[in-house]
This record gives structure tokens, C-alpha cells and sequence, in this order.
């Protein structure tokens, strides 16, 4: 006797889900991976870091044995990724439609259009989860930190979280004396600078990322054309190529040493008001290095077709639920994610600088 699949049990669904193409990002992919021990099956995340060491040891007298070396400092501290579950519904009339690019006389059953309309759904309802973790990382790398507006549903008002990161005062952030395009304004002396202060703690300082109104500035500026015209000082090189969805990778320039891959982030999201907005400033220029952060998961814990409790591990983690007296079926797709930084300040933001 065959075995009949179930095509709405939550791990096959979660094999779907495994095999739809990620949407490729920038902030997410390339600053907050995800790794093997960055899921976890309970409701908290740990999160690990500490600040980094590159102090000398002392000589010593020969008979006097050693030095005693103090560890580095080290913090451990928990968190409670927030939930987001998008959900949409799929009704009787949804099946006798026509789906998109489906033949007008298409001889598909209700339930072959239902497995179809379900693979789209999910695909659907994992790009916006996508988009959310993506302003999420973003929003870290700006601020160290992210506010939550969590809604109990879709008439609440939500109530704001703030995860902030570090117990202490940690500086994150550059103010230049002068804005760039203004008189007596030095983009190549404090770009060196925002590089200087991440080797100072003994991280790597690799990439720019700039907003639009910054590259239009670098393009424009009369003193960084005649530099990348002098073939005897390799200020680097400009060739502007769209490399993520809204991003484009300008080219790299020196800054005393430092050579850096330009980034200009132009992607744009609809908040919460339904507002086109940036995930980056216009006038705003980061100093940072790729795999700076990491993008934790969180369990999801949600009642099954038994009736008991089940916990999920897992970036995505879908349920089907049937209303009987609607004739409805709803696909929802949660997850828990949270993106943290991986050592204290891995990046210099400087906003304000055109």
C-alpha cells in the first residue's frame, strides 16, 4: 500500500520551505551569517562576545618563572528574539480561480491548484520575513541596537521593545569636524580615522558603506578624480556595479593604507505606516568588515495536529491551520530571529557627513 503524504504537516512543509531560493540581501548576507551553533531550541538566544586582545607579553628574569596574563573581558547575556509569523489564507474561491500564468482552459483539480498556490504562498511569506531581518541588521548596524514594535494583531497598538547592546558605553559612531562637501571638510582623513578606531580595538576595517547622496559626492569631487587620474599613487579604483538588489559595489579607494570596498546602498522597504523608506542614509558612511555580526534563531513553539505543544529549531517554521466552519485553510510561517554583533563595536557609523 503506498504512503499517502500529507502535503500540510508542518515537516513537510518545512521541506518546502528548505527548498525555496533565498532572496539575496545585503546587510544580512553580508555582514550577519548564520552558523551552525546560531540556532538554538530554546526560546532565548545566547549571545557571546568580547573585546579584542592584542596586548604584548612582558620579558622576563629568566628564574622568575612566568608572567600571569589576565583574561580578556567576556560577556554572556540573553536574549528573546522576537516572533514574526506572517500568515495568509487560502479560501474555496482562491481554488476556483485561475491562478497567474495558469492556462485559461487549465484542467488542474482544486487540490493540484492548492499545492501550487501553497509553494507560492510560502515563497510569498518567506520574502517578508526576509525584508524584516534585512532592516533589522541594518538598523543594529546603525544604532546598536533595534527597536521592536511588537502588535498582538493587525488593530493593536504596538508596544515597543528596545534590545540594546553592550552594559557599557561603547562608542560606535564618528562626528566629523566638517561635513564633506563643505568648506574645510576631509573625507580621506576621517574615513582613516573611523579605520584607525576598529584597529585600535583589533578589528578589521575592509568595507564603505555610503548612501546615495555620499557616492554622488565621491563621483563628483574634483580632488579624488585627479588622485585616481595619477598613475603614480593608487587611490584605487572607481567601476560602479549593481551586486545586490539596490546595492551597488563602486569600486575600492586608499585611504592612508586602508583599502576599501565602496558600497552604496540605495534598497529601499515599506515600514510600518506604508511609507517608502532607505535601510541606509543618504548622508550617512559606515566602516566595517563582512561577517562582523551573526543572525541568531530562536524556537517556535506551536500546537500540532495532536493537539500537544512541539518545538521547532529552525530559520523557518511553518503551520497549517484549518478552519472546518469556513472552509479555509491558513499557512503561516514563523520565525525568531535576532541580529547581533559578534565583538563590541564592529563597526564606526558617522552620519550627517554631506
Amino acid at each position: 500500500m503506498p504512503n499517502n503524504i500529507d502535503i500540510f504537516d508542518s515537516y513537510y512543509l518545512a521541506g518546502m520551505v528548505e527548498e525555496i531560493a533565498p532572496r539575496k540581501t545585503f546587510f544580512r548576507d553580508r555582514y550577519f551569517p548564520t552558523g551552525a551553533g546560531d540556532i538554538f531550541n530554546t526560546q532565548k538566544v545566547l549571545l557571546e562576545y568580547k573585546e579584542a586582545d592584542h596586548g604584548m607579553t612582558p620579558f622576563v628574569v629568566e628564574m622568575a618563572g612566568d608572567t600571569p596574563i589576565d583574561r580578556s573581558g567576556y560577556q554572556i547575556t540573553e536574549y528573546i528574539p522576537p516572533m514574526v509569523a506572517p500568515s495568509r489564507i487560502l479560501t474555496l474561491d482562491d481554488l476556483k480561480k485561475r491562478g497567474y500564468g495558469e492556462a485559461v482552459l487549465s484542467d488542474k483539480t482544486p487540490a493540484e491548484r492548492a499545492r501550487a498556490m501553497q509553494m507560492k504562498d510560502l515563497t510569498d511569506l518567506d520574502k517578508r520575513i526576509i525584508r524584516r531581518e534585512e532592516w533589522m541588521c541594518a538598523q543594529v548596524m546603525i544604532n546598536n541596537a533595534v527597536d521592536l514594535v511588537e502588535y498582538a494583531d493587525s488593530k493593536t497598538v504596538g508596544i515597543t521593545r528596545r534590545i540594546q547592546f553592550y552594559d557599557q558605553a561603547t562608542n560606535h559612531t564618528f562626528t566629523p569636524d566638517n561635513q564633506w562637501d563643505a568648506v574645510g571638510g576631509d573625507m580621506m582623513g576621517d574615513v582613516m580615522a573611523m579605520c584607525d578606531l576598529l584597529m585600535e580595538r583589533g578589528l578589521p576595517a575592509t568595507d564603505l558603506v555610503i548612501g546615495g547622496e555620499v557616492a554622488n559626492f565621491i563621483r563628483d569631487n574634483a580632488t579624488i578624480q585627479t588622485l585616481l587620474d595619477n598613475r603614480r599613487y593608487e587611490l584605487g579604483n572607481i567601476k560602479p556595479q549593481e551586486m545586490y538588489p539596490g546595492v551597488a559595489w563602486m569600486g575600492q579607494l586608499n585611504f592612508s593604507g586602508y583599502v576599501l570596498d565602496v558600497w552604496v546602498v540605495r534598497e529601499t522597504y515599506v515600514n510600518d505606516a506604508g511609507a517608502t523608506t532607505l535601510h541606509f542614509p543618504t548622508d550617512a558612511a559606515m566602516v566595517t568588515a563582512p561577517n562582523c555580526g551573526r543572525l541568531m534563531y530562536g524556537a517556535v513553539t506551536q500546537i500540532e495536529d495532536d493537539n500537544e505543544y512541539h518545538t521547532f529549531a529552525g530559520r523557518r517554521v511553518p503551520k497549517h491551520i484549518v478552519n472546518k466552519d469556513k472552509d479555509t485553510r491558513k499557512l503561516r510561517l514563523a520565525a525568531k530571529p535576532l541580529a547581533v554583533p559578534s565583538t563590541l563595536s564592529p563597526y564606526i557609523y558617522a552620519a550627517n557627513v554631506t
